[in-house]
């Protein structure tokens, strides 16, 4: 696991990944490397930042310069022992152990087609010496980040935002449709630009680009199509692909450790690392009870520790009763992009109590509500197609308004239910596609022209019209089948995996994610004999399998969300921040937010009628993240 960067037809093409290099250095504190290579028509630099998992030693060091070939990777690839076997076979010679030499031969032998043939995380970038050409390539789900900058008639890349606008901060500007992309989703999908310009290559697509200027880009694993293809085949045995994939994410020269919430997914990786390495550890998070109260939350730490003690794992825990006013601004350049999800302080602090006791490596359960079924969005949204068929009158005039007068508060504690019924009736009587954006949203689309600049009303409606071409995009007839597809193609990528790895990165760690895995996506899609949600069941075919490495007690729990206490701490410790930076910031004073509505949206909050918790955390940490960038000397672009 590592930081990538380079410049590629670039006359200033040293400093700037020299610059980028030096900004990622949490990302790689093993190791530090930079190659230049400049002729008559190619001028290319490479820089790596190297955390050492695989073959930790010298010789693997990047970048991996071999016969005309140079090569910088962030990842790894869990099957590079088979193809190292087979690559031998057709004579390659290997001079050290590592999975980014497999990757460099297995490009040589097969080119792109090669790329299909990695089964790992990875981003890549590897330059041909005969040809001139530098390609850039991404595993299929987007684990890992790379960001691209085209510059004159070259590119920029990164393995991080930051790292570009380190080095080019003046040149950019802030997209302004990234920021209301944040401010609906509280996340940035694959398609949108915090920085304008600077896109994230499309996860699964590779591009090649040339001394002459001119750029050629392919797909070499499409989500959609292998979804399809996994419904339209035989059925798979997903016990046996979730074991495996287990397995295969072991792979490893350094000791490998899990996080333990409680919680179905992290039970059940644990304890399938648990069967193929006994000495296996495990980490897991708690909170305050005042803030475990006030948010409803449930005490997850028990079931961990219930679990641990069952397994013979050790269980390692840490409390979160974070300074949070101190936290908040730090996580806000972890994440890198405006992403406004308090789970990424839960994984840095897993991540950085982890490290300190020297664990490099940790494995995560994310992913298996994507693609099993696991999102209580899911379930609501079947629920709402039943709802649907009340009479509008009933649905308008007597529900509706019976829910909305419910307070989410009640002397001082949280009443969930009542915030999730009222999450289900601003939906639910909506169209399918429709309803599913606003089942996990922050604002519909009336809601958010109104609290934004009148002039980016357009941009509300382009980002409408792109979820609705994704969701759409689709020969699924099933509706949770649609919904997962959607979810796996956008919300993983654009905000579980995003936050995973910028939070794990930054405490220089690496976190896997077996869920994740191109044989547990055809698995979850193939015909099975449970399906995902039977009855009011969720993840019922992953709950069937998992009785024989679980007890009952931690499958049939309730649904318990990787959260934070977010009503007491924008209720408390973040109200001084929430008066003076966000209702007196830049995005007032710029006039992206008009200040009536926000007002309105903190008085909903404070007074208990509403829980506006999740977009007052997500505006206060746009805000912040704004102030990032223009204190680093990006404009504003129009």
């Amino acid at each position: 696991m590592c930081g990538i960067a380079g410049a590629y037809q670039q006359d200033d093409g040293k400093v700037l990944v020299t610059t980028m290099t030096d900004r990622l250095e949490h990302r790689g504190p093993d190791a530090r490397g930079v190659v230049e290579l400049v002729d008559p028509t190619t001028s290319v630099v490479l820089g790596h930042r190297r955390l050492s998992i695989i073959d930790p030693v010298t010789a693997s060091d990047q970048p991996l310069v071999k016969d005309g070939l140079r090569l910088v990777y962030n990842g790894e690839v869990y099957n590079y022992r088979e193809l190292r076997r087979e690559l031998e076979g057709h004579g390659v010679r290997f001079a050290t152990a590592s999975d980014t030499e497999v990757v460099l031969e297995a490009w040589r032998a097969w080119g792109t087609a090669g790329l299909a043939r990695l089964r790992g995380m990875f981003a890549l970038a590897l330059h041909d010496e005969r040809t001139g050409c530098l390609t850039l390539a991404r595993d299929p789900f987007g684990i890992k980040p790379l960001f691209v900058l085209r510059r004159g008639a070259g590119i920029v890349f990164a393995s991080e935002l930051k790292a570009v606008v380190e080095a080019l901060g003046p040149e950019l500007g802030v997209d302004p449709a990234g920021m209301v992309a944040s401010t609906l989703y509280y996340w940035l999908p694959t398609e949108c630009d915090a920085v304008r310009g600077v896109r994230k290559l499309e996860p699964g697509t590779w591009s090649e680009h040339r001394p002459d200027g001119s750029t050629r880009t392919g797909v070499f694993c499409s989500i959609a199509d292998e979804a399809a293809a996994a419904a339209a085949g035989p059925p798979v045995d997903l016990a046996a692909t979730v074991e495996d994939s287990v397995r295969a994410h072991l792979v490893a020269d350094v000791p490998v450790a899990t996080f333990l919430s409680g919680g179905l997914d992290s039970s059940i990786i644990t304890a399938l690392a648990h069967r193929h390495d006994p000495d296996v550890e495990a980490w897991t998070i708690g909170f305050r009870a005042v803030d475990r109260r006030m948010e409803a939350m449930p005490d997850d730490a028990a079931y961990a520790r219930r679990l641990a003690r069952q397994l013979g794992v050790r269980l390692h825990e840490i409390e979160i009763g974070p300074d949070v006013v101190s936290m908040l601004p730090r996580m806000v350049d972890v994440l890198d992009e405006p992403v406004g999800d308090p789970a990424a302080l839960n994984t840095f602090l897993m991540c950085e109590a982890a490290r300190g006791a020297g664990v490099e490596v940790l494995l995560s359960g994310t992913g298996a509500d994507e693609l099993f079924g696991g999102y209580r969005k899911h379930l609501a949204n079947l629920l709402a197609a039943r709802y649907r068929r009340l009479p509008e009158p009933l649905r308008s005039r007597v529900l509706g308004p019976a829910v909305e007068r419910l307070p989410v508060a009640l002397a001082g504690r949280g009443v969930r239910p009542v915030r999730w019924a009222q999450r289900f009736v601003a939906f639910a009587g909506l169209p399918e596609e429709e309803a599913f954006r606003r089942s996990y949203t922050l604002h519909d689309p009336e809601g958010l022209r109104a609290l934004l600049d009148p002039d980016l009303a357009g941009l509300v409606d382009d980002l409408v019209d792109q979820h609705r071409a994704t969701y759409e995009d689709t020969s699924f007839e099933d509706h949770l089948d649609r919904m997962c597809l959607a979810d796996t193609r956008m919300f993983l990528p654009g905000l579980n995996l995003t936050y995973t790895d910028r939070a794990s990165m930054a405490a220089s760690t690496e976190v896997r994610v077996p869920f994740v895995d191109i044989e547990v996506l055809r698995a979850a899609f193939a015909p099975q004999a449970v399906p995902k949600i039977d009855g009011r069941v969720q993840k019922a075919g992953l709950k069937r399998i998992a009785r024989a490495w679980l007890p009952d007690e931690v499958i049939d729990r309730p649904k318990a969300s990787f959260g934070a206490p977010l009503r007491a701490w924008t209720t408390h410790d973040l109200r001084p921040m929430i008066d003076d930076l966000l209702l007196h910031g830049e995005l007032v004073g710029s006039g992206f937010l008009r200040p009536g509505p926000l007002t309105a949206l903190v008085h909903d909050q404070r007074s208990g009628r509403r829980d506006r918790s999740q977009q007052l955390w997500q505006l206060l940490s746009l805000e912040l993240w704004f102030r990032n960038a223009r204190d680093a000397g990006v404009g504003v672009a129009r």
